[in-house]
């Protein structure tokens, strides 16, 4: 499984590398939305994909019995969900002025207008 992951997630940063290269902003900001994608699935995958309880101690106990799941990659997946959504917003809101202004979506054209 570790290894159809690892398949996916590589192609997943070729394609965001891929639309990043591209000349239109909004493919720049799809390729980053992919990009983040890859990301949170490199560390879930990092982290180890076993199933498991989650981590509860049981009275009494100083540890926790049996295969648990380990709620740190989890919980760093659900900060860089947040973020990453924070960061495409911001993006649209900056992608749809820089088009009301120059009136084009491609960057070579963006640099060449005087505004």
């Amino acid at each position: 499984m570790e290894t159809l992951m690892a398949v996916v997630i590589g192609v997943l940063f070729a394609c965001a590398i891929y639309m990043m290269l591209r000349r239109s902003i909004v493919k720049l900001v799809i390729g980053l939305i992919i990009l983040s994608n890859a990301a949170n699935l490199l560390i879930f995958t990092v982290a180890g994909m076993t199933r498991g309880a989650p981590p509860l101690i049981p009275e009494g106990l100083y540890a926790p019995s049996g295969i648990v799941a380990d709620p740190l990659p989890q919980a760093l997946i659900l900060t860089a969900i947040v973020i990453s959504f924070g960061v495409l917003a911001f993006s649209v809101v900056l992608i749809h002025r820089a088009y009301e202004v120059v009136g084009t979506d491609d960057l070579d054209q963006m640099k060449d207008t005087d505004t």
